[in-house]
């Protein structure tokens, strides 16, 4: 229980404001209405991260103790506050040519015209989170190092394919090509651009990673967990987390159009993934159950592509989403229990 301490009581202070906000706006009925939703929207999030707690706990695991509360509190507030909240009106603001303040104020009174100028977005959105996606996911597999396989016949293989360096970018490439063949002609330079930035982000972090780790080597002579615990670690890992929330923002449009309501639920929903990453580095839990890391990238994956498909397709629903990521975390659980079964006995 203390892992979630600190979420249970934001949880609670969040909805107790939510519900007297609703009921200085509307009384009984629509202080009840927006607790509803700021609850529902907060299971969503939490429901659909989960794969992001596993894989958040996988580079976590080898943080010192420093940097994890780093990633608790100045990543949460960028979590909240920058991905939920900002960077939705950052987006909106630069590809509308709307003044940011201007922004702010459309998202306030008139959500409906909020809601559609960042939907008709979704492509690019899409295309930057999808790519960076695949790439997470590519760079799991396709790892000559990479000693734990969940399905050795395909993962075997593919992971002495990871001698080859650039092969995970040259994929995306390719699937990025492929994807924009099938964009309107109007959208297709925007989706290609932004698919592009999603490629050079996941690159420029792995270098600012690389970059540290080699400079602290050589002032201290030691190979140390600088790097996964340092900068380059953390930009990653909030850049893995945007990507996640990209279509948690956008899919929280089809339950509610008011932007405060959104930040806090999903707001609500983040705070409690990060306290599941940190159970999960804690309790040790990724070492009994070797498959987990598995489960949550092949998720990664299957949101990758579901992502750059709905670039062109976009009557995906965000609970197929979710479900697929829910059923691998599951897989993985009961493959990881059976192998612990057997083999650590």
């Amino acid at each position: 229980m203390k892992h979630f301490k600190y979420s249970i009581i934001i949880t609670l202070i969040a909805l107790v404001s939510m519900s007297i906000w609703g009921y200085m706006q509307g009384g009984v009925t629509n202080a009840i209405r927006l607790l509803s939703i700021t609850s529902i929207l907060a299971l969503m999030e939490i429901s659909f991260s989960f794969d992001n707690a596993v894989v958040n706990a996988s580079i976590l695991k080898e943080w010192n103790h420093y940097w994890q509360m780093i990633f608790l509190t100045i990543g949460m507030i960028i979590a909240v506050f920058g991905m939920r909240l900002l960077f939705p009106l950052v987006i909106v603001s630069q590809t509308a040519d709307i003044p940011l303040f201007d922004v702010w104020k459309v998202a306030l009174y008139a959500p409906d015209e909020y809601a559609r100028i960042l939907s008709s977005h979704h492509g690019e959105i899409s295309a930057f989170g999808g790519i960076f996606l695949l790439l997470v996911f590519l760079n799991f597999i396709i790892d000559d190092e990479k000693t734990v396989h969940w399905f050795e016949f395909i993962e075997k293989y593919l992971s002495d394919l990871g001698k080859i360096n650039t092969l995970s970018t040259m994929i995306s490439l390719i699937v990025l090509v492929f994807v924009i063949i099938f964009v309107d002609d109007e959208k297709k330079y925007p989706t290609l651009w932004a698919g592009i930035w999603g490629i050079i982000i996941f690159l420029g972090v792995k270098i600012i990673g690389e970059v540290l780790e080699n400079q602290h080597n050589k002032t201290y002579g030691v190979v140390s967990t600088v790097t996964k615990g340092g900068i380059g670690g953390f930009i990653y890992l909030e850049v893995l987390d945007a990507s996640f929330s990209f279509d948690g923002v956008i899919g929280a449009f089809a339950i509610t159009n008011n932007i405060i309501t959104i930040m806090v639920g999903l707001g609500i929903g983040a705070f409690f993934v990060r306290s599941i990453t940190i159970y999960l580095v804690e309790q040790g839990t990724l070492n009994s159950y070797i498959y987990l890391e598995h489960g949550a990238h092949y998720a990664i994956g299957v949101l990758a592509f579901l992502m750059l498909i709905s670039i062109n397709y976009h009557d995906i629903p965000e609970v197929v989403t979710g479900l697929v990521g829910i059923t691998f975390i599951i897989l993985s659980y009961f493959s990881s229990k059976k192998y612990k079964e057997k083999y650590l006995k």
